[in-house]
């Protein structure tokens, strides 16, 4: 395990443990009016394993955890599935992927032909979230796509960078928070390679709202869920956002925006790719 992602293993379970609510385990507050938080003993009580372990754990030294360990401790703290994936990957028990990965600047042939078939917003994200292809209505959607310098083109980046795309989405606050949280689930086990640490840290200088939501912490799976977007040219579209993993080209992610029926999203959007 890279001294990274120890840290960030370590860091990660004191927020986990710091926020619980005492009263919500039965446990009785500490002192006056300290109700939040587990102390590392009631941990590692919980979990049945030693104090000192669990400090060290916490501290990020270079020990080795056991699946069934990290398991027990995802238990006591009460993670979500989510972040539990998430610890378990920090601690090595994952598929890893390459550690550094390569920059995707187009998608396999057949992989366009996909997303030129659907006639709706469709677009290909590499593993770094760059963005490696899209098709016609997406830059109907987003006109600027096709003008963005590549190492700039990476959808994490664009959210919290391009005042041209927030000012498109009225719910920014909540999908940037999605946004990150997601991230973090999928990167975890790249945690410490070089391109990964320079996308993180370019967002930290450029945006103290990602910078807040980074060190948050927050985790959770990809969901499809509705989009609102406040088009300049066209007004409101509604879709509903959907994800796909090619089974042949895996490194690829296929992100698709449907409109959602009974809404003018539709016709909006052919105005926008036929005009």
């Amino acid at each position: 395990m890279s001294e990274e992602r120890r840290r960030e293993l370590g860091q990660f379970l004191r927020d986990r443990r710091g926020n619980l609510v005492r009263a919500e385990l039965g446990l009785p507050p500490i002192g006056r009016s300290r109700t939040l938080g587990l102390r590392r003993e009631e941990v590692a009580s919980f979990a049945a394993v030693s104090v000192t372990w669990y400090t060290w754990l916490e501290q990020g030294r270079e020990i080795n955890a056991s699946r069934q360990v990290l398991e027990a401790i995802a238990r006591v703290l009460g993670l979500t599935g989510a972040e539990k994936s998430y610890l378990l990957a920090l601690g090595g028990y994952a598929p890893v992927p390459d550690a550094e990965v390569a920059v995707i600047e187009e998608p396999p042939a057949h992989v366009k032909r996909l997303l030129d078939s659907v006639d709706f917003p469709a677009f290909a994200v590499a593993p770094d979230w760059g963005i490696a292809g899209w098709n016609r209505a997406y830059a109907g959607l987003y006109s600027r796509i096709a003008a963005v310098d590549l190492a700039d083109r990476n959808l994490l980046w664009l959210i919290f960078t391009d005042p041209h795309l927030r000012e498109m989405l009225p719910d920014w606050e909540e999908t940037s928070r999605h946004f990150v949280a997601e991230f973090r689930a999928e990167a975890g086990a790249r945690l410490g390679s070089a391109a990964h640490t320079t996308l993180i840290n370019r967002l930290i200088e450029a945006s103290p709202e990602f910078a807040k939501l980074w060190a948050d912490r927050g985790v959770e799976r990809f969901a499809s869920r509705q989009r609102v977007f406040l088009h300049p040219a066209v007004g409101e579209l509604v879709f509903e956002q959907h994800r796909l993993a090619p089974s042949d080209a895996p490194e690829l992610h296929l992100v698709m925006y449907a409109p959602v029926p009974g809404t003018p999203t539709s016709d909006r959007m052919r105005a926008l790719v036929e005009g």
